[in-house]
């Protein structure tokens, strides 16, 4: 069913039915569907940002060329405790006062991306689109802090420089960054709030292997789960949002785990009389950098604020928002069912569950897969999975020649190797090639530090090995954590290696 969120210019503005009855085309004076959705986010996405691991000074640089424009008002409002200037952007004049915050931890950037997209949206004029901002200029007033802890973001960790999780620190104000947030929202006094977040990829849908790309939650303010009006128009709020993502990702949308923490951010601004709601971007397979999932962060947020000045959110019943499911985590990058493992003395079948821990070097990461679980997994599931039915472990070979370069060897020469067996390969040198150019070789280079492949599969060990045949035919390589398809053309088929 499409989805027609209601814009009404201004003067125009119809009261919402307290009745909540069933939305039509009739009660919108403009439709604004999912191809408008994606029109505007392909016109307004802001392209210097496309890998997660951007810093202070990428922020910093387009602030400025936002605050150049004078239509969003820009203030640095405070400084990080390493002394990283914190930002507060501006739009509209309207009664109904909004905050919207992100990365507060600064290792989950999927949403401050789409906050530079929105922000590119309301620059924006002539597009057919000017009701859209009309609307929100005259009846919202919009605060928006991106990047909340800019020194975690420099790292590319959870937690502040003085190692506090910041959504932990509502309530102490140890974190000048937390107690800056806490400053704002007592000068501002908001009646919304959006708290933006990524949550962990192994989170699923329950009893499915869908991964949740979007995990929505109105925060509790209290250890009993109470429903009052503002907490009930933050679910409202999120039956809106969830009407519309099913129509981009049905079936992979989720609830958080509602439990009250009195020291979190999102609680506590529910208690202090916001409408508070939590965005979590999750999952997606196929989309490492979580661009697909930005999209939809701005599609929801923009249509959140546009049912917000309407007031048409109040249409949405909370009945609906119980039926979205909570979290499930029984998630793992990989999955190999029913895999036959000899040992000397015996063999036997059994089930593997892979994951893969990053690491971060400046702008860029590393992989390294580890052995998650072992033992029957039928409850779990993988980004991909095999069922190794008829096959067995096979260990992985390392080269015997010794490259003077890694640059010597082709991407089409390192498959072939792996094909053959080999899953390493001693090298001289590096060579002029970047390290990060190597990320798409599949096969590990090591110089001084010996690697070891995995000869057996032990709980939080290595996993570089085969799946193949009785006859030690080769049907799949495990690489780093990485599922490759041997039958298959290496191209399209995403994995990383390490550089020993």
């Amino acid at each position: 069913m499409k989805f027609f969120a209601i814009l009404l210019i201004l003067g125009a503005i119809t009261t919402c039915d307290r009745q909540k009855t069933p939305v039509t085309e009739h009660s919108s004076a403009m439709n604004l569907d999912t191809t408008t959705f994606n029109n505007i986010y392909n016109t307004y996405k802001e392209q210097t940002l496309q890998h997660r691991r951007f810093k202070h000074t990428d922020v910093d640089f387009l602030v400025q060329q936002h605050k150049e424009k004078q239509i969003l008002e820009v203030e640095p409002i405070g400084t990080s405790f390493e002394g990283r200037s914190i930002y507060e952007l501006r739009y509209g004049a309207g009664d109904k006062v909004v905050m919207l915050w992100s990365q507060m931890h600064g290792d989950e950037p999927t949403a401050t991306m789409a906050l530079f997209d929105l922000f590119n949206f309301l620059e924006g004029k002539e597009d057919g689109n000017d009701a859209v901002r009309e609307l929100l200029k005259a009846k919202l007033s919009l605060h928006f802090i991106p990047m909340l802890n800019p020194d975690g973001a420099e790292r590319y960790t959870r937690r502040t420089a003085q190692s506090i999780d910041m959504n932990r620190d509502a309530r102490a104000g140890q974190t000048v960054e937390g107690a800056l947030l806490k400053q704002r929202a007592n000068v501002l006094k908001p009646r919304y709030g959006f708290n933006l977040h990524d949550q962990n990829i192994y989170y699923n849908v329950p009893e499915t292997s869908n991964p949740v790309q979007i995990s929505l939650l109105a925060p509790a303010y209290n250890y009993e789960r109470e429903i009052n009006e503002v907490r009930g128009d933050a679910m409202k709020i999120i039956v809106g949002m969830n009407e519309l993502l099913q129509q981009y990702i049905p079936h992979a949308v989720a609830k958080y785990d509602d439990a009250h923490t009195p020291r979190g951010f999102g609680d506590n601004f529910q208690s202090w009389g916001a409408s508070t709601i939590l965005i979590e971007s999750g999952g997606r397979k196929g989309d490492p950098e979580k661009q697909e999932i930005r999209k939809l962060n701005f599609i929801i947020i923009l249509n959140a604020l546009i049912q917000i000045a309407e007031g048409s959110y109040d249409r949405y019943p909370i009945g609906d928002y119980e039926k979205i499911p909570f979290n499930a985590s029984q998630l793992h990058d990989v999955v190999i069912r029913n895999l036959e493992i000899k040992t000397d003395s015996t063999s036997y079948r059994t089930d593997i569950g892979i994951r893969r821990g990053e690491t971060t070097v400046n702008r860029d990461y590393f992989v390294r897969g580890r052995i998650e679980d072992i033992g029957d997994l039928l409850e779990s599931f993988g980004y991909d999975e095999v069922d190794a039915q008829g096959l067995q472990f096979i260990p992985a070979k390392v080269s015997t020649v010794v490259l003077d370069s890694a640059s010597v060897l082709s991407q089409t020469d390192a498959f072939g190797l792996l094909k053959r067996g080999i899953m390493a390969v001693p090298v001289k040198t590096i060579g002029s090639t970047k390290a990060s150019s190597l990320h798409n070789y599949p096969v590990h280079f090591f110089t001084q530090k010996q690697f070891f492949p995995t000869t057996s599969l032990d709980l939080g060990g290595t996993t570089n090995f085969y799946i193949g045949d009785q006859k030690g035919g080769l049907r799949y390589a495990v690489f780093n954590g990485y599922l490759i398809d041997l039958s298959k053309d290496i191209k399209g088929q995403l994995f990383k290696s390490r550089i020993h």
